[in-house]
């Protein structure tokens, strides 16, 4: 087999897990894991701009105010006006939003994240040029870091 075509079987088994993950994220929790995602950046203890978690999670800020808008729907995310700068929203994880990121399995990205760093520095390095380089041969870079917002929803926002 060529490496070109080892490598395609690689990234497809990639794709695979992560299809897999949302599906069964999906049923346990009845959300994407983008949507988790933002729940585990805003159960931390700063307080969050829409700007600050878009930023954190590589995505445009438009994607992230569609993320939190259909958050908002279901009761798991809420906004707020800043005290200091009123002109500024605030948005803050709900008791709900907190029992849906208990509810929900594993995440796959901490699983990733966990292992990842337990690697040599050397080895992450060469990880992360080798999946830069990938991206960049898909074209890819150009591409927010946000999936497809429906994917794995079990019930849709209005």
């Amino acid at each position: 087999m060529k490496r070109s075509e080892i490598s395609l079987v690689a990234l497809r088994r990639i794709l695979r897990a992560t299809e897999l993950y949302g599906r069964e994220l999906a049923r346990a929790a009845g959300l994407t894991p983008v949507q988790i995602r933002v729940l585990q950046v805003l159960d931390g203890p700063d307080i969050l701009t829409p700007k600050a978690i878009a930023a954190r999670m590589g995505v445009s800020q438009a994607t992230m105010t569609t993320l939190i808008d259909r958050l908002v729907a279901k009761g798991l995310v809420e906004r707020q006006r800043s005290e200091t700068d009123r002109r500024q929203m605030n948005v803050r994880v709900t008791e709900a939003g907190r029992a849906a990121l208990a509810r929900a399995p594993d995440p796959l990205h901490d699983r990733y994240v966990s292992a990842f760093e337990a690697l040599p520095d050397w080895e992450q390095a060469m990880i992360v040029a080798a999946l830069e380089r990938v991206a960049g041969l898909l074209d890819a870079g150009h591409l927010d870091a946000s999936p497809v917002l429906d994917l794995g929803d079990l019930r849709k926002s209005p």
